[in-house]
C-alpha cells in the first residue's frame, strides 16, 4: 500500500477489515465533497519516509484546508503556493537557530527524504473545513504509527508544537528518544514559547550525539 517497510510494519492494521472499511468512509468524503490532500498524495509522510530512516517527527494536526495546499507532509505546502503563517515562522526560527534561510519553498519533501517524517494525526481534510474529518478515525493509524515508531532501537527526536501535538506525548516511553516540545509556531502562539525554542539545533545536537547523522534543513 505504501511501497517501503511501513507496508510491513502496518500489516496488521492495512490487513484488517475495519482499516478496509475504514478506506470505504475515505471514498465517500471524496465523492461527496472537495476534500485534501489529493488520493495519491494522503499517504505521501510514509511514501517519503521510510521507516527505518525515521530519525525526526514532527506531527501537526491535519492538513491544509486551502486549495492547492496539502500534499500529505505535515506543515509543508507544494511549490508555488504562498507560505502560510506556521510555515513562516517555522523558517524565521530556522534562521535564528541555525542561520539556515528557507523562504521562496514551501515543499518540505527535502526534509522527509533525510528523514523528517512529517506526520499529520489527521491525513484528510475538507475543502475550507479544519478538523472536519476529525471524527473520521484517522487517529486510530496515525496513533498507532507513533507507537510503532517508539518502539525504535535507533534514537528518534519528537517535535511537538501545540497542544494538540503534545496529546500524544503519552505515547512516546521509550527512554531513547528526545521530546521537543513547544508551543505551536502559528501567530496566535509562536511568541508563547516557539520563537527562541531552538528545535532544530537541539534535534542536530541529540542525532549527531547518538550517532544518527544530522538532518540538513536547507531546502
Amino acid at each position: 500500500m505504501i511501497g517501503n517497510d511501513w507496508d510491513n510494519v502496518l500489516k496488521v492494521v492495512f490487513e484488517g477489515e475495519g482499516f478496509k472499511n475504514f478506506l470505504n468512509k475515505v471514498d465517500e468524503e471524496y465523492n461527496k465533497y472537495i476534500c485534501y490532500p489529493k488520493k495519491e498524495d494522503i499517504f505521501n509522510a510514509l511514501k517519503k519516509t521510510p521507516y527505518e530512516k525515521v530519525k525526526v517527527v514532527i506531527i501537526g494536526q491535519d492538513p491544509y484546508h486551502g486549495e492547492g495546499e496539502a500534499h500529505g507532509l505535515s506543515f509543508s505546502v507544494k511549490k508555488g503556493i504562498k507560505l502560510p503563517p506556521s510555515l513562516q515562522n517555522i523558517f524565521k526560527e530556522l534562521k535564528n537557530d541555525l542561520g539556515i534561510i528557507n523562504e521562496k519553498d514551501g515543499d518540505l519533501t527535502k526534509w522527509a527524504e533525510e528523514g523528517v517524517l512529517l506526520l499529520n494525526s489527521i491525513l484528510t481534510v475538507k475543502k475550507d473545513m479544519p478538523l472536519s474529518h476529525k471524527e473520521l478515525g484517522w487517529q486510530l493509524l496515525t496513533d498507532y504509527i507513533i507507537k510503532k515508531i517508539n518502539e525504535k532501537d535507533e534514537a528518534v527526536v519528537f517535535i511537538l508544537w501545540g497542544a494538540f501535538a503534545k496529546s500524544k506525548k503519552s505515547f512516546i516511553t521509550n527512554k531513547k528518544h528526545l521530546i521537543i516540545e513547544s508551543t505551536h509556531p502559528s501567530p496566535f502562539s509562536a511568541y508563547n514559547g516557539f520563537f527562541g525554542s531552538r528545535p532544530f539545533s537541539k534535534t542536530n545536537e541529540f542525532l549527531r550525539i547518538n550517532n544518527r547523522g544530522e538532518i540538513n534543513f536547507k531546502l
